[in-house]
């Protein structure tokens, strides 16, 4: 795995790629994997290129090689949230019930917190049933910021 850390509009942000997919982003909170290699490459340069143009508001969607790992279910989580349009938010229990059981809003909630591509997969759009701002990996203030920017 190898990781590149760059100063961005939110903070130090890592961002890892292994075999030409990008795999991770830290925050700078986060603990860093012992081992990986620190070094640009160019699927890296282009990640930083996409990141920092979301957070400057010019563009919506990514289009970047990703490649979490997680369970069976996670993946399916995750492609639920990537379909999240932009500037929008959902309820755990609307990806529950996306996914065909509207009881799994907890295990949704488990594997939003596990997601190791926050930004890139979009688990930010995901809040409470009742309107309010859930945890976030990358603190609920980042959370409440990057939806402001969506919403212009």
């Amino acid at each position: 795995m190898k990781l590149y850390v760059q100063n961005t509009l939110i903070g130090s942000v890592g961002i890892a790629e292994h075999e030409g997919s990008i795999t991770n982003l830290f925050f700078a909170k986060d603990k860093l994997p012992a081992g990986i290699e620190r070094v640009e490459t160019e699927e890296l340069k282009e990640a930083f290129r996409q990141l920092d143009s979301y957070l400057a508001g010019s563009l919506k969607a990514f289009s970047l090689p990703l490649a979490p790992a997680g369970t069976p279910f996670m993946h399916r989580v995750w492609g639920i949230l990537s379909e999240i349009p932009y500037g929008t938010t959902v309820s755990y229990r609307d990806v529950a019930v996306a996914l065909g059981n509207p009881l799994a809003a907890r295990a949704v909630g488990m594997a939003n917190h596990r997601n190791p591509l926050p930004v890139f997969i979009p688990c930010h759009r995901v809040i409470g049933s009742n309107g309010t701002f859930t945890g976030y990996r990358g603190g609920l203030a980042l959370k409440k910021l990057l939806l402001e920017l969506e919403r212009g």
